[in-house]
């Protein structure tokens, strides 16, 4: 023990905590996510042209001023440049039908940002995803725009169907998504058709590969599966988001579509069929896995996961929706605060109780 006038080690410093800290802060996180959300991005301009540079534009630009505009109605310090305002108006966009009316970015954005956000405290506060809690806004005001504005993509058509396959439906088929012919099921069919001879037209390896590469209809952002696993890989390997939250989500949606009824040509083709069609990628990796909505710990984000994709699965089965990502992950949002309180970690420095 050394007494007062001992000097204290150059290497020690008693400060309070946290003691570990790390170069990586908020912006960092925040513009990495942006840059996985670059080839996304590139897709959505590739697939619906000018239509949709100018929907991530509008979305963008809103966003950051309503940002602005609800830290100075609230008082607090004005700060635009962190990154949040621009991964909320990207994800908004790509989350929007391509033929939207112009101003449905600008209504959203102004939502996400001053009611989601603003009113609950600004930055890190926010209860449910910006984002998502401005598409379930605009599809319950605006159901016509929302659910029905599709355009078909460069190289492919809104419901991604062969010639053959359309044959055997009503005109209904060719301004439709895959979800929503699937969830429409007999009804799109003529009399004479045959019903499971459709089912593995829609569910074929033709189509599958479409949904991949993102030769058919649906939101912006949604249509190519491939284009988004390479930024949520980018952010896996960054460390930036948690593994498992996505991955217990997309098990769940498989396991489930296994088990449960449905119109199945083939259990392989069907499950993959529902992991590649509508928003449940961009879903799990880049809106399920938000720091601020999502659990703390490794078991709660496990089961936060596992509530997604059970909720996503009996919507899409069930529901009045075709897809059911969005309200999956937000009333999973709500029961985030929950999920923390039953999964605490251990205290440092305490036994584990019996």
């Amino acid at each position: 023990m050394s007494n007062n006038n001992t000097p204290a080690h150059p290497s020690l410093l008693v400060t309070a905590s946290p003691h570990i800290r790390s170069v990586v802060d908020v912006n960092k996180l925040m513009w990495a996510v942006v840059i996985a959300l670059l080839p996304a991005m590139g897709g959505a301009i590739y697939f619906f042209g000018i239509r949709a540079l100018i929907l991530l534009l509008l979305s963008i630009a809103s966003s950051l001023l309503f940002d602005a505009l609800g830290q100075l109605i609230f008082g607090r310090r004005l700060n635009i440049t962190d990154g949040s305002a621009v991964i909320t108006g990207i994800l908004l966009a790509l989350n929007l039908p391509p033929g939207v009316p112009l101003w449905i970015p600008v209504i959203g954005a102004a939502f996400a940002m001053i009611v989601v956000k603003q009113f609950f405290g600004g930055l890190g506060h926010n209860f449910i995803n910006p984002a998502l809690g401005a598409r379930a806004f605009l599809v319950v005001s605006w159901p016509n725009y929302m659910t029905a504005s599709w355009l078909a993509p460069q190289g492919g058509s809104i419901s991604g169907l062969p010639e053959a396959a359309l044959k055997l439906g009503t005109d209904a088929i060719t301004s439709a998504t895959p979800l929503n012919i699937l969830k429409q099921g007999s009804k799109i069919l003529l009399p004479s058709s045959d019903p499971e001879l459709f089912y593995s037209y829609l569910q074929s390896w033709n189509v599958l590969k479409k949904l991949l590469f993102g030769n058919v209809g649906g939101c912006i952002g949604e249509t190519s599966a491939l284009l988004l696993l390479i930024g949520a890989i980018f952010l896996i390997l960054l460390r930036v988001i948690d593994w498992r939250i996505p991955l217990s989500y997309l098990l769940t949606v498989a396991l489930l579509v296994v088990i449960l009824p449905g119109n199945k040509a083939g259990i392989v083709n069907y499950t993959l069929f529902h992991l590649l069609s509508g928003g449940l990628i961009l879903g799990a990796f880049f809106m399920a896995t938000d720091y601020v909505t999502s659990p703390l710990t490794g078991k709660g984000r496990v089961i936060f996961g596992i509530g997604c994709g059970v909720l996503t699965t009996l919507i899409r089965l069930w529901g009045g929706y075709p897809e059911g990502v969005s309200y999956s992950i937000l009333l999973m949002n709500v029961a985030t605060p929950l999920i923390d309180r039953l999964t605490p970690t251990r205290v440092f420095g305490t036994r584990r109780g019996k």
